[in-house]
């Protein structure tokens, strides 16, 4: 992925824009983002920020802090069981730069693990072709034997340490209109919202709490959407040997490319930034009554001799939702006794299974969701280590009606106030319900379902409706 791709995915410019930076890069010559600030696209400061934030792609070797060893022995797995045969499909495969990627395969000559073949289709010597010698083909079985990762080169945990500092959270300034942005179609109390926003801009843990059917859940998801920012994951992590893959595709949503640049007319050159890292969006993780105390440490896999990380690690600069907080099968004092570290000093330990401990930095959101009594789950000492606490209640007639108005128009639905009020009523003085948010959908969907059933169009009518609110509490006749 190229520079005008990353600056579209962070919306700091557009396709248009880059687009006319290209044409005059072609005419002027100078760097994409130079001509960018020279059209007026993006201002200098702002551009300058981004880049700092950007992996540099390692000069040589040594640069990666990967011993050159373990590099050959990567490359010459991943051309073993992804049957490559290029030097250009090497370098897809590790994500490391055409030059070191060179330097490696002239190792592997040099100690007989590969033979040239000679060019395919084309004179580039990208596509010069390799095959394995009987010695090679040895020598990659005992290195998988080993340790049985192959893919992408891993970063060094310092890099990954840095990377994460300085793409916190906190880099963004969330405003009151980003989070009603971000909600879409759901309807909350501007209060929810207003407390809500420092919570986000402070990067501090936030408790949801309140009767269940309000949309708990429903507005920590929207919160994840608040953010903009384009952030760097690595496919996988080195420590002391070790391998910890990271980047997981069902978390990691990687940026898509504009298609504005040939890649075969730049393969060569020197990459944008680092491509062991991939540029996505901030991540959101939810979990929710399967969360036990050992999804929280590395897993190590006994077959592969590698590690995978945890969900709460993968979440790093996003956020990270403990859903239905007090229904794990672990005990809610366990859970938080496992939290305290991380959310007060920001900071999480690790460990190998050689022993060896290491510390990452815990720069994420984390929001606990619960519709139990917040007093019955934690003791006063956790409940300070916990900022913002929101309580998302019944909502008010007004936002009732109007998540009401919003389900009927869906379903092509007629809703008179006169209709309305009988629900209200029927609902809180012959059910002895408290309004809750879930009710306005479960309530169309019943009698949408019922005048199918019958075959008339959507209406409401008084059995229709009581058809559909005895499905929502149970009603005992008398003995």
């Amino acid at each position: 992925m190229r520079m005008g791709d990353l600056l579209v995915g962070a919306n700091l410019v557009t396709v248009e824009d880059v687009a006319a930076a290209l044409a005059r890069q072609a005419e002027n010559g100078a760097r994409l983002g130079d001509n960018l600030v020279a059209l007026g696209a993006i201002d200098k400061h702002a551009l300058n920020a981004f880049l700092r934030r950007i992996p540099v792609e390692p000069a040589d070797i040594a640069a990666t802090g990967i011993d050159a060893l373990d590099l050959l022995s990567l490359m010459m797995k991943l051309i073993y069981t992804g049957h490559l045969e290029t030097s250009r499909q090497y370098v897809e495969a590790l994500k490391l730069p055409y030059h070191i990627v060179t330097e490696l395969v002239r190792m592997a000559v040099d100690r007989q693990l590969l033979r040239a073949l000679g060019m395919r289709d084309s004179q580039s010597s990208v596509d010069m072709g390799y095959a394995f010698t009987e010695e090679g083909k040895r020598w990659t079985i005992d290195a998988l034997d080993v340790v049985r990762y192959a893919g992408p080169a891993p970063v060094t945990l310092e890099d990954f340490t840095y990377q994460v500092n300085v793409q916190k959270l906190t880099n963004e300034l969330v405003t009151f209109e980003r989070i009603h942005k971000a909600m879409g179609k759901l309807s909350f109390e501007d209060s929810i919202i207003e407390q809500s926003g420092p919570a986000l801009n402070s990067g501090r843990a936030m408790l949801l709490y309140g009767p269940p059917g309000n949309g708990k859940t429903s507005f920590a998801h929207a919160l994840g959407g608040v953010f903009s920012d384009v952030i760097y994951v690595p496919y996988a992590i080195t420590i002391e040997g070790q391998i910890i893959r990271f980047h997981d595709p069902s978390i990691h949503i990687e940026l898509s490319p504009t298609e504005l640049i040939d890649e075969d007319l730049s393969f060569v050159r020197a990459e944008e930034y680092d491509a062991r890292w991939v540029a996505c969006r901030r991540p959101f993780v939810s979990t929710g009554g399967e969360l036990t105390l050992e999804m929280l440490d590395l897993r190590y896999d006994t077959t592969g001799h590698y590690y995978e990380a945890p969900l709460h690690m993968k979440a790093l600069g996003g956020c990270f939702v403990i859903d239905d907080f007090g229904r794990q099968l672990t005990s809610p004092t366990s859970l938080l006794n496992r939290w305290i570290v991380p959310l007060e000093g920001r900071v999480d330990y690790m460990k190998l299974h050689t022993g060896k401990s290491f510390s990452i930095p815990f720069e994420e959101l984390v929001i606990f969701s619960t519709n139990l009594e917040p007093e019955d789950l934690m003791d006063p000492a956790f409940l300070r280590r916990l900022p913002y606490k929101i309580e998302v209640g019944a909502p008010s007639l007004e936002i009732y009606r109007r998540i009401f108005d919003g389900e009927c128009a869906l379903q092509n639905l007629p809703l008179t106030g006169e209709v309305f009020d009988y629900i209200v009523s029927k609902l809180k003085t012959d059910k002895g319900m408290n309004l809750a948010a879930f009710q306005p959908k479960f309530i169309v969907d019943q009698v949408v379902a019922t005048c199918r059933f019958m075959g008339q169009s959507p209406h409401f009518e008084p059995r229709f409706i009581e058809y559909a609110l005895n499905n929502l509490r149970v009603h005992r006749s008398a003995a």
